[in-house]
Formats: structure tokens, C-alpha cells, sequence
């Protein structure tokens, strides 16, 4: 089974949700950023390498945020991680739509990939 791992990366009580731009069937949901875990790869290290690809950041991975979530018909897992930004670097849009950061009420702000709404679901608690 594959595993993809995404990362909430938490600032000053709010969460950076990422606006995919493609395929077209996905674009225009918003995700956690994250990637596929490569053979041999480490989780944590998969998330870090997939930051710095997507976001040109360097992130310090945190806990779990909610349980596995299945995907693509049972063929993938999602594993979502808390994460946050390490000296001072900002996120850029390199691979997605647009970036925002959004507080605990605005959390249903934007519309979700189906796969990331139980990870919506349990992040409250993450960002009191």
C-alpha cells in the first residue's frame, strides 16, 4: 500500500491550506502539501523533502493529526502530520493555485479534496 503524507503546518494558531491548480479534476480543492513516501524514504523525511519541493520551506514535523485516512479506492493511505515553519522561512506557491492560512472558524472557507475533510475534522484541537 502506498502511503502519501501531508502536512499541517501550524502558525500563530492557524493552518496553511494549499489551492491545487492540477489535473483538472482536482484543481481548484485545497489540500494539505505533502507527496507520495518513496521506497526506503522515511515518512518524516518524505514530508520534509515534499515542503521544500512544494513550498520551498523547511518544516520541524510534529504528531499525527487524526488516523489513517484511505485512498484511491484502498490502494493509499493518507498520513497527515503537524508541522511548523523553522527560521522564519514563508511558504510560496510553487506548485499550487495560491496559498492561505486559515484559523480554526475559517476552516470551511474553502472547499477540501474529499480525502483531507476527516483531517479538517480534527484539526480544531491542534489549533486553540
Amino acid at each position: 500500500m502506498r502511503i502519501i503524507v501531508g502536512a499541517a503546518i501550524i502558525e500563530d494558531g492557524r493552518v496553511l491550506a494549499c489551492e491545487r491548480s492540477d489535473p483538472p479534476e482536482t484543481a481548484g480543492r485545497w489540500e494539505f502539501p505533502g507527496g507520495k513516501v518513496e521506497p526506503g524514504e522515511a515518512e518524516i523525511d518524505a514530508l520534509v523533502r515534499e515542503c521544500e519541493e512544494e513550498l520551498g520551506v523547511r518544516v520541524e514535523v510534529g504528531e499525527r493529526v487524526g488516523g489513517d485516512v484511505p485512498m484511491a479506492n484502498g490502494r493509499s493511505v493518507l498520513r497527515v502530520y503537524t508541522a511548523v515553519l523553522l527560521d522564519g522561512d514563508r511558504p510560496q506557491a510553487l506548485e499550487h493555485a495560491q496559498l492561505r492560512w486559515l484559523a480554526v472558524d475559517e476552516l470551511g472557507e474553502v472547499p477540501w479534496l474529499p480525502a483531507d475533510a476527516p483531517i479538517v475534522a480534527a484539526l480544531p484541537a491542534f489549533l486553540a
